[in-house]
C-alpha cells in the first residue's frame, strides 16, 4: 500500500485530534478578532494549501460577512510593494510552514499593520515563529509528497475558525466531520474497481462550484502530480464561458455536486456535457444528479453543503491514489517534485 493511501485513511483520526486540541485556542482568538473588527481577511498560500485557501475564502465570507482576498505573493517578493494592511487579518496556510514567498508576504503584511495567523502542520516552522498566532493541524508527519491529511486538516481549521467567528445561532456541526470522513472512506472498494476504466486516461476536466470549487482544484492537482494526467479545473459557471468547447465524445469530466444552491446549475451542466457525448463521473449524495452520470460515486449521507468539502474530497483522493497504482506509478514520489517547495 502506498503512503498516500495510508495517509488518506488516517484522516478521521487526524481531524478528531485537531478538533480536540485546537478548538479552545481558536475560540479565544476569534473573540479577539471580533473585538478588533477587521475590514478584510487575506489568505496566503501555494499548491494544495492555496486550494484550501480558496475554500476558506468562500466559507469565511459566507459565515462572517467579512471580505476575503487571496494574496498575490509576488507583489511582496518580486515587486517589493508595501501595502496598507491595517485592520486586516492575514492568514498563511502551509503544511510545512517553510514556503519562502508565503513567509515573506506574512512579514510584509505585519510591517503593514496586519494581524497574522499561521495554519500549519509544523509547530516549530518558520511560519509558526513569525506569526502572531498559530493553529496547528495535528495530522502527524506527512510522508507522501501528495498532500492529503494536511489538506483536509487545513479545511478543518477554516471550519473551526468560521464557526468561532460567526454570529449566527445556527452553528456548523463541525464535530461530525471525523464521522463523515470515516463514512467517505467506505467508498474505497468501489473506487478501486472504478479506476481500472481510466487507467489510460491522459486528460480530463474537473468541475465544482461554491464551497466545492476548491475541491475541483485539489482533485485536479492530485491527478496531475500523482497520475500525470492533464487535468483542467473550472467552476461550473466558468466552464460554460469557452472551455466546454474542448469536450467531445468520450472526454472524461468529473463533477462535485453536493446539495445546496449550486446543485441545480450543476445538474444542468452535467446534462449538457452528456449531450455532447462526454463521459461524466459525479460525486454526490443526490439521486437527481447521480442518475445523470455515466459513473456515480455516491456519498453515503446527505451532508449540508457547508460541511461537504472534506467528505467529498476523500473519494477524489482515493481515486487519484488508485489510478496512480493502475498506471504503474508511485503517488508518494512524483517526478520532479519534493515535499517542501520553496519559491520567491
Amino acid at each position: 500500500m502506498s503512503l498516500m493511501l495510508d495517509e488518506i485513511g488516517q484522516q478521521p483520526t487526524a481531524i478528531e485530534r485537531t478538533i480536540k486540541r485546537e478548538s479552545r485556542k481558536i475560540n479565544a482568538f476569534a473573540e479577539t478578532i471580533k473585538r478588533a473588527q477587521p475590514r478584510l481577511i487575506v489568505l496566503v498560500a501555494r499548491g494544495s494549501s492555496d486550494n484550501a485557501a480558496l475554500f476558506g475564502r468562500y466559507l469565511l465570507e459566507l459565515t462572517t460577512g467579512i471580505p476575503v482576498s487571496l494574496a498575490a505573493p509576488a507583489v511582496h517578493t518580486l515587486y517589493k510593494k508595501k501595502l496598507d494592511m491595517r485592520d486586516a487579518l492575514v492568514i498563511g496556510i502551509s503544511q510545512s510552514g517553510e514556503g519562502v514567498d508565503i513567509n515573506l508576504t506574512l512579514e510584509n503584511a505585519k510591517r503593514g499593520g496586519a494581524t497574522t495567523l499561521a495554519i500549519t502542520n509544523e509547530a516549530e516552522s518558520s511560519m509558526a515563529k513569525l506569526c502572531d498566532e498559530t493553529f496547528l493541524i495535528h495530522a502527524g508527519r506527512e510522508k507522501s509528497v501528495a498532500a492529503t491529511k494536511t489538506f483536509t486538516g487545513q479545511l478543518l481549521i477554516f471550519h473551526l475558525l468560521a464557526r468561532a467567528l460567526s454570529n449566527s445561532k445556527d452553528k456548523m456541526d463541525v464535530d461530525r466531520l471525523p464521522e463523515l470522513a470515516e463514512s467517505a472512506l467506505k467508498l474505497r472498494p468501489q473506487i478501486a474497481s472504478l479506476v481500472e476504466r481510466y487507467a489510460f486516461m491522459d486528460h480530463c476536466v474537473v468541475v465544482g462550484r461554491g464551497l466545492n470549487y476548491a475541491n475541483a482544484y485539489e482533485f485536479a492537482i492530485k491527478l496531475m502530480e500523482t497520475c500525470y494526467v492533464v487535468a483542467e479545473r473550472f467552476s461550473g459557471a466558468d466552464f460554460l464561458h469557452g472551455p466546454i468547447a474542448m469536450v467531445d465524445s468520450g472526454f472524461p469530466v468529473f463533477f462535485f455536486a453536493p446539495p445546496g444552491p449550486t446543485l441545480p446549475g450543476m445538474k444542468e451542466l452535467i446534462a449538457k456535457v452528456n449531450s455532447i457525448g462526454a463521459e461524466t463521473v459525479v460525486i454526490s449524495s443526490e439521486a437527481s444528479a447521480l442518475k445523470e452520470a455515466h459513473r456515480a460515486i455516491k456519498i453515503p449521507e446527505r451532508i449540508p453543503e457547508l460541511l461537504s468539502p472534506i467528505p467529498y474530497i476523500i473519494p477524489a483522493q482515493l481515486f487519484a491514489a488508485f489510478l496512480a497504482d493502475a498506471k504503474g506509478l508511485s503517488p508518494d514520489q512524483p517526478r520532479s517534485l519534493s515535499k517542501v517547495t520553496k519559491t520567491v
